[in-house]
């Protein structure tokens, strides 16, 4: 959706349900419920809630406000990579339009070749360590490049490099955070947790490339990647100071090969009738969201005659949205239950782009109004939907297979956006 890396990731409209089997049985017919409300008992995998977290509101679990720390700064990092570094390519190397793609390209291209083989790597190790490995890695891939530009050594090669590694531990850290966060917290409390991050997520989205473009303006691009290395350390740092034990990964009894975990992982999606449509769902969603999104691109360049500016404040009001959504999404679920809530969620978010085409042309301030209203509805129903149903998934996969499920979903959802935005481009050209 509009939010998410799993952001939109454009995000991650990802959903699970109840755990599979690997040798072929299903999980439970009807899907538990996150939160603590009648439904099925979680798996026998599932962890115990930590202490201090099943007593609490996360806002008094120290533990919880450390890793919501360090995953929120890591997102604000990587809002500042994404502009930052391109641009050292343009107002440094003086780069080509077709570098410039291919800086964007290497940062994306992990998403799609790198993600399921991250899953099976994420269900084999403790995920805490991953995750602040990952922002280290970042940390010193996106110092390096001022250090080089000050030394006159920068070169065009190295930034594709450093933008293809970049991507491979952002998917590293995004794969690796969603499957730890149960561990953390306990499941009950995933759609708090989830809530807050996803809040986070929208805040960064929403202030990221403002904070990205002042930085470049008072510091160049260079150096603002050096302010950004900077935020992933002290991200490491938060990390670090996380002192609540992760149980140590299931060891299966026989040796499971990496094409077979990887195979493991698509089927828990495909076997479930639950997860198989929403994983579909998934993937439908996002295709007509990046359609949609890059078609009105071009339709309120060329024939709204808006800037450039105007257009990125009205996409950027989905993630205000965004962040309205995450803040009444417990309450969404408390009043209605979570099948209601995320039904209801997923029909504002599809229904709400016809307004777009409902807008009269060329109409002033109403069709920007109804612009804004309609981007807005789509970044709150996104996230609520997301929330409940990341939280569901999280809630029923067994522990050993989380890393692999959220490495599945987010393959779909990154397939489909990638594919969706190629295909509108070239009809709509």
């Amino acid at each position: 959706m509009t939010g998410s890396a799993d952001s939109h990731d454009p995000n991650d409209v990802n959903g699970s349900n109840g755990p599979h089997d690997p040798n072929g049985s299903h999980g439970p017919t009807e899907p538990a419920d996150p939160t603590g409300s009648a439904g099925p008992a979680a798996p026998a995998t599932a962890h115990p809630p930590p202490p201090g977290a099943a007593s609490a509101a996360l806002w008094r679990d120290a533990e919880f406000m450390k890793f919501w720390t360090g995953e929120g700064i890591s997102q604000i990092g990587a809002q500042v990579t994404t502009l930052a570094l391109p641009l050292t390519a343009v107002l440094t190397l003086d780069a080509s339009s077709s570098q410039v793609g291919l800086v964007n390209a290497a940062s994306y291209a992990p998403f799609l070749l790198v993600t399921l083989l991250v899953g099976v790597w994420v269900d084999r190790v403790r995920r805490r360590p991953l995750m602040i490995t990952a922002n280290v890695g970042r940390a010193l891939l996106v110092t390096a490049v001022p250090l080089l530009a000050v030394t006159d050594l920068l070169r065009i090669e190295f930034v594709y490099v450093a933008a293809l590694l970049i991507g491979v531990l952002t998917v590293v850290f995004d794969v690796a955070y969603q499957s730890y966060l149960p561990t953390l917290i306990g499941k009950e409390h995933l759609v708090e947790g989830n809530s807050k991050l996803q809040g986070t997520s929208s805040l960064a989205q929403i202030g990221g490339p403002g904070l990205a473009g002042l930085l470049i303006g008072w510091v160049t691009a260079p150096y603002a990647l050096l302010i950004n290395g900077a935020s992933y350390l002290v991200s490491v740092a938060t990390l670090l100071a996380v002192r609540r034990l992760e149980p140590p990964p299931l060891v299966p009894e026989r040796p499971t090969g990496l094409w077979k975990s990887v195979g493991d992982g698509i089927r828990i999606i495909w076997h479930n009738a639950h997860l198989r449509a929403c994983a579909l769902q998934s993937g439908l969603y996002n295709f007509c969201w990046m359609s949609l999104q890059t078609v009105f691109v071009l339709y309120a360049a060329r024939r709204l005659d808006l800037s450039p500016g105007t257009i990125g404040l009205l996409l950027g009001t989905g993630a205000v949205g965004s962040l309205g959504g995450s803040l009444v999404a417990r309450s969404l679920k408390r009043t209605m239950g979570l099948g209601p809530a995320i039904l209801t969620a997923l029909v504002l978010c599809c229904a709400a782009p016809v307004i777009i085409p409902l807008a009269p042309a060329n109409d002033g301030i109403p069709t920007l109004v109804l612009f804004v209203a309609a981007f807005a509805l789509i970044g709150a129903g996104g996230t609520m939907a997301n929330i409940h149903i990341i939280s569901l998934r999280q809630s029923i996969t067994p522990d050993e297979l989380l890393g692999r499920m959220n490495a599945g979903y987010r393959f779909v959802s990154w397939g489909c956006s990638r594919s969706a935005r190629s295909s509108a481009a070239g009809s709509a050209t």
